[in-house]
């Protein structure tokens, strides 16, 4: 069975949370995130969105353990079901334009830099300031390239995420996206429910919960999401991949977190 709430909602809640005009022709947003918010927050003024690559919905299910720090902090998961084919580009494209691949564009594993409306085109219309925190030659540090707004790209996810710290701490921006590669690249040599892939899944978590705690210390009203771009399976040689139609490849699940 795959999940109910499409990949692309997540870009008209960003722009409602943050009261910009979504992209053309955006999918409309998940109410249910939004009546979420809108219980604890009397306005939103910042977004942050944290996205770890691939872990998908059944690593939650068989492993809920891990999952500790991410539900403690937001005990509401939404069950999101991303596009096809479920790879990296093809997914952020939709999560951040709103539209599907045949609108988008990028319809298979290439990254090229979208000239369709995002959810950063919004929020740059309406003065907000915009960042994207990754590491090089990711999908997210490329397909999103050419606009008004700053890119921090580096090397390895250690910078990123010590970057995205200093760059919360500092608080800039009213949209920040932070992409870490590690539990895809793992789950890939390994397979997703390897030791190793288990271990980057947990470092996932618990920088989910490190993020959240900078955050409460700038005393900024912010929004924070927990927010893979696809699933993954296990193939021959205990390998793990991803990129069919599946519920293993599309089904993810999406954490919201509200602080201030």
């Amino acid at each position: 069975m795959y999940n109910a709430v499409p990949m692309q909602s997540t870009c008209a809640v960003i722009a409602s949370l943050l009261q910009v005009e979504a992209p053309a022709n955006a999918y409309a947003p998940c109410d249910l995130i939004l009546d979420y918010v809108a219980k604890r927050l009397d306005r939103v003024e910042r977004v942050v969105m944290y996205n770890p690559d691939a872990v998908a919905h059944h690593m939650w299910q068989k492993y809920p353990e891990l999952y500790t720090p991410v539900m403690d902090l937001s005990p509401l998961p939404i069950p999101i079901c991303t596009v096809m084919p479920s790879v990296t580009p093809v997914c952020f494209a939709s999560m951040y334009t709103g539209v599907s691949p045949e609108v988008h564009g990028i319809r298979k594993y290439e990254k090229p830099v979208l000239t369709c409306d995002t959810i950063f085109d919004s929020c740059i219309r309406a003065g907000k300031k915009c960042a994207i925190v990754s590491t090089a030659n990711d999908s997210i540090s490329m397909i999103f390239l050419n606009r008004d707004m700053d890119y921090y790209i580096y090397p390895t996810m250690d910078e990123v995420n010590a970057k995205a710290h200093e760059l919360i701490a500092e608080d800039s921006y009213d949209l920040l996206v932070i992409y870490n590669a590690n539990f895809d690249s793992i789950m890939h040599r390994y397979g997703p429910e390897s030791p190793e892939a288990l271990a980057a899944l947990d470092q996932n978590c618990k920088e989910y919960a490190v993020l959240a705690d900078l955050i409460g210390k700038t005393g900024r009203k912010t929004v924070l999401a927990f927010a893979p771009d696809h699933g993954c399976h296990e193939i021959d040689g205990s390998a793990g991949s991803h990129g069919l139609d599946m519920e293993e490849d599309l089904n993810v699940l999406h954490f919201w977190k509200c602080i201030g």
